[in-house]
C-alpha cells in the first residue's frame, strides 16, 4: 500500500508501521481474495480508489482483478479490496438470469449483470428513470437491450421504444410495443418528441386518476403491483426507452420541448408507473439537459473519455469521489461500467449480453405472453398509436369544444371544470394548472385574465386567449396535411 502514493500511508511505514490494520482476515470470496482495511487516519476509499492502476502495480495483478470498494455499513476509512483471480474483462460472455425464463415482474427489478466478486447485480426500475452514458462501442445499447427485454417479460408493462440511430438495435422488439420507431431522420426524431408529449399528457392523467383512488386500495398515492394488475384503473407500468437521445435533445426544432417534457416526466412519473431509460453517447449540456442528468435516480456508465461526462452521467462530484468511468479501458473493458442508485455504493457491473437472435427468442416469448393476456396495443397490433393507454382524445379539438367563439378570454380553472364535465374517464381531476402544463407543449401560454367568479367577485386569474387555441389547431391540421 505505501506504493500507491498516499501520505498519511507512506508516513506510518516511514515510523516502522504497516500504514494499514486488517480489520479481519482476508478470506476467499468467490473467484478472488478479499481483505477489510482500516486506512490510516485521513484517508478514504475514494483516496485508494483514485490510485488503483497504481495499486494494481503495487501488487502486480492486472488492472481489471483490482477493485477497492467502500463498506457502506462502516466509515469513511474502511477499505474492502477484492483482488480477482483473473481480469474483469476476461471473464467472457456474462449469461443473462432471464435468459430462459417464462415471464418476470418489473416491480421486482430486472438482472442486469455480474459485479467483479460474481455477485447478480438487478436494476430496480418502479420509482427509478435510468440513464445510461458511454463513449461510442462500449456496450451501452446492449445495456438498453437487456433492460427492455426484461420489461418485455412483464406482460403488464407498455412499451414504447425509440431508437435513434436507425441501426435497428431493438427491431425484435418492435412486437411488444405500443408505440416503436428506430431511425436518425426528422421525422423519427419528432416521432420521439411526440411521445414525450403523449408521456406528460398521461403522467397528469395518471396523477388525477390515483388522487381518486381509495386509501386503503393506495396509501401512499403510488403505482403498486395490486394498482397495476386491475386493468380497469389504466395505471399499469409504461416504459419509454429513448436510445441516443442526444439526437432527441440536440434537435434545432424539437429538443428544447422534448428537453422540458422529459425533465417534467422524470420528476413527476416515478410515482405514477412511468419509466424512462434514456441513453447517450454524448452526454453534455446541449444533448443531455441538466435537469434531465440532475433527476434520474439509476445511472449506467460505461467508459467515457473525461471528468465532465463522468459526473453527467454519475453525478456531480462522482469523479472526486472516485467513481471514475475514464478508468475503464477502450474495448477491453466493454461492457463494464459503473452502476449507481442502485444499491448504497456505486459498484462496478459487467452487464449480461444478448445478441439479436437471443433476444429475438425473447421478444417472441413476450409476444405470446401479451397475446395470452390481451395486452398488445397501437403499434404491436398495427395501429398508429397516437395516444397513451388512456382513453383516446384530441386536447386542443376538446378545448376549441367548451370554449365557444363567444368567449374571446378565458381563465383555465373553467377550462379544467368543462373539460371533466366533457370526459370525466380522461379530464376526471384536472385543475387550471393542468390545462396550463398541457396547452404549453403546442405554444399556447396562458396569461393574466380578468372576469367576474360565480359569486360576483371582479379579479384576475390565469386564462388563455381563444384566438391562440384556433391558431394553434390551423397550424397542426395545417402541418399534417403538408405532412
Amino acid at each position: 500500500m505505501a506504493s500507491i502514493g498516499i501520505g498519511q500511508i507512506a508516513s506510518a511505514v516511514a515510523k516502522g508501521k504497516d500504514g494499514i490494520q486488517f480489520a479481519a482476515p482476508i478470506t476467499r470470496e468467490g473467484p478472488g481474495w478479499r481483505a477489510d482495511i482500516d486506512l490510516p487516519l485521513g484517508v478514504t476509499v475514494a483516496d485508494v480508489a483514485d490510485r488503483r492502476a497504481r495499486l494494481a502495480s503495487g501488487l502486480r495483478r492486472p488492472l481489471g482483478c483490482v477493485w477497492p470498494d467502500a463498506d457502506p455499513n462502516e466509515h469513511e476509512g474502511r477499505l474492502i479490496l477484492w483482488v480477482g483471480d483473473r481480469d474483469l474483462s476476461k471473464t467472457g460472455i456474462v449469461k443473462w438470469q432471464l435468459a430462459g425464463a417464462r415471464r418476470h415482474d418489473i416491480f421486482k427489478g430486472i438482472p442486469f449483470g455480474l459485479d467483479p466478486r460474481g455477485r447478480g447485480q438487478s436494476v430496480p426500475m418502479i420509482q427509478h428513470n435510468v440513464l445510461i452514458g458511454s463513449q461510442p462501442g462500449q456496450g451501452k445499447t446492449a445495456s438498453v437491450r437487456v433492460l427492455a427485454c426484461g420489461a418485455a417479460l412483464d406482460p403488464s408493462v407498455e412499451m414504447w421504444l425509440h431508437e435513434l440511430k436507425g441501426t435497428g438495435d431493438v427491431d425484435a422488439l418492435a412486437c411488444t410495443c405500443h408505440r416503436f420507431v428506430s431511425g436518425i431522420d426528422d421525422d423519427s426524431i419528432k416521432y420521439a418528441a411526440d411521445s414525450l408529449t403523449l408521456l406528460r399528457a398521461e403522467v397528469m392523467r395518471r396523477a388525477a386518476a390515483i388522487k381518486k383512488l381509495p386509501r386503503d386500495l393506495c396509501p401512499d398515492k403510488r403505482i403498486t403491483r395490486a394498482i397495476a394488475d386491475k386493468r380497469s384503473l389504466k395505471l399499469w407500468p409504461l416504459l419509454a426507452v429513448f436510445d441516443e437521445c442526444q439526437n432527441l435533445f440536440a434537435h434545432p426544432k424539437y429538443g428544447k420541448q422534448a428537453g422540458e417534457d422529459a425533465e417534467f416526466i422524470i420528476k413527476l412519473g416515478r410515482a405514477l408507473g412511468v419509466i424512462l431509460i434514456l441513453a447517450t453517447q454524448r452526454p453534455d449540456k446541449d444533448s443531455l439537459p441538466t435537469g434531465i442528468s440532475g433527476n434520474v435516480s439509476i445511472r449506467f456508465c460505461l467508459r467515457v473519455a473525461g471528468q465532465v461526462e463522468n459526473d453527467m452521467i454519475l453525478g456531480t462530484s462522482a469523479y472526486r469521489n472516485g467513481v471514475r468511468a475514464t478508468a475503464f479501458r477502450p474495448e477491453i473493458d466493454a461492457g463494464n461500467g459503473y452502476l449507481a442508485g442502485a444499491g448504497p455504493l456505486p459498484s462496478v457491473v459487467r452487464t449480461a449480453y444478448l445478441d439479436d437472435p437471443a433476444t429475438n427468442t425473447i421478444a417472441q416469448r413476450a409476444l405470446a405472453l401479451r397475446k395470452a393476456e390481451g395486452t398488445l396495443s397501437g403499434h404491436a397490433l398495427g395501429e398508429d398509436a397516437e395516444s397513451t393507454s388512456g382513453p383516446s382524445y384530441d386536447l386542443l379539438a376538446d378545448v376549441a369544444a367548451v370554449v365557444p367563439a363567444s368567449e374571446k378570454r378565458v381563465w383555465n380553472e373553467r377550462i379544467a371544470a368543462r373539460l371533466t364535465e366533457l370526459r370525466p374517464e380522461v379530464y376526471g381531476g384536472w385543475k387550471g394548472e393542468n390545462v396550463t402544463s398541457a396547452l404549453k407543449p403546442h405554444g399556447i401560454k396562458t396569461t393574466g385574465i380578468a372576469g367576474t367568479t360565480d359569486d360576483g367577485e371582479r379579479t384576475t386569474r390565469r386564462g388563455i386567449v381563444r384566438d391562440d387555441l384556433t391558431t394553434a389547431i390551423a397550424e397542426r391540421d395545417g402541418n399534417r396535411g403538408a405532412a
